[in-house]
């Protein structure tokens, strides 16, 4: 028996690792008991054990104990010729009290049972109650010596025991940690996006501000969006005063626009290039302003909010120098009139 007992708590020791964090701590026990005289048993003797402590969380209780003693050698009666084995079986409930960064004060208080291999007199399996006093001393992170005293009372015939144990206890089963609290950053309020103020008719003045929306496209206009001038991209023949049908779109457009807007008034304005003499051509440009005058009246648009003005060779825009500067400046244009 004694052989079997140093085996398991050797064994104990070395097979099981341990964590800081644990659920449970097994403890080999080696030590002695010290008897009260009426128990007729030999005065002291020495015993050895394993304890299996269950470590509780969020309780006024540190440890469940399990455990057992057995005594290393037979312990003879006094005044007999015979002896016995003496197993006793216990659950205490342990409480820490740090007095240290690696010392604890512990108490514990608890219930068993001891059985004898052969009865004697009051010698006989019962039960007992026990409470004790230790200390706990850290040896490394996965390592602690544990040393107490307990005083056991035999519940029929209240005969007494005082046991000291010597412990290694051993960690183990490691306790899942909680997640890491991830901390949520304040919301960052996205700002509503800004809509992009709409143009319409795209002559650069919102429609907020545009008091003259539908504006032809290529007309300039003024600060409130209404147009001021407008080339109606006629341009006529060398010498002619006649409307080419290309130009109808165009012209129809301007007479739409006009008709839309009743309060608009407009001077179409003619030109020429420097092809022929001054008083020649001032007539010319009147004659083609008066052909996109009547081209606009045939159209709908009312007779007194357009007039026809020439201007001759005297208002250029390309150079007369050129095919294609004289080509531009033989136009008409629409001038708003307020």
């Amino acid at each position: 028996m004694k052989k079997v007992l140093l085996s398991t708590i050797a064994c104990a020791s070395l097979a099981l690792a341990a964590n800081s964090d644990y659920k449970y701590e097994i403890t080999p026990l080696i030590g002695g008991v010290y008897t009260e005289g009426n128990l007729g048993l030999d005065r002291s003797y020495a015993n050895a054990g394993l304890s299996l402590g269950f470590n509780q969380f969020d309780s006024f209780i540190d440890q469940v104990e399990l455990g057992f003693l057995r005594s290393i050698e037979d312990v003879g009666y006094r005044g007999s010729n015979n002896d016995t084995g003496i197993t006793r079986v216990f659950t205490n409930l342990i409480k820490e009290y740090p007095v240290g960064s690696n010392t604890s004060l512990y108490t514990l208080v608890g219930a068993g049972v001891e059985i004898f291999d052969k009865e004697d007199g009051y010698n006989e399996d019962g039960l007992f109650g026990n409470y004790g006093v230790g200390v706990k001393y850290k040896l490394a992170d996965q390592l602690a010596l544990k040393f107490d005293v307990r005083h056991l009372i035999e519940i029929d015939h209240g005969d007494n025991n005082l046991l000291y144990t010597l412990g290694l206890a051993v960690p183990f089963g490691e306790v899942s940690k909680p997640a890491p609290v991830v901390e949520t950053p304040a919301p960052v309020e996205t700002p509503a996006p800004v809509e992009t103020p709409k143009d319409s008719d795209a002559d650069g003045v919102i429609d907020e501000l545009d008091q003259c929306p539908d504006t032809m496209k290529g007309a300039k206009v003024d600060t409130v969006g209404c147009m001021t001038l407008i080339n109606l991209n006629i341009n006529f023949d060398t010498d002619k005063s006649v409307i080419k049908d290309s130009y109808n779109s165009r012209i129809a457009e301007f007479a739409k626009m006009m008709k839309a807007n009743p309060k608009l008034k407009a001077s179409i304005e003619a030109h020429t290039d420097s092809v022929g003499s001054n008083a020649y051509n001032q007539k010319l440009s009147e004659r083609r302003a008066a052909s996109t005058v009547k081209a606009l009246t045939d159209l709908g648009v009312d007779s007194t909010k357009i007039k026809a003005v020439g201007f001759g060779e005297t208002r250029p825009v390309a150079s007369n120098e050129t095919a294609e500067g004289r080509a531009e400046n033989r136009r008409v244009e629409a001038v708003m009139v307020k």
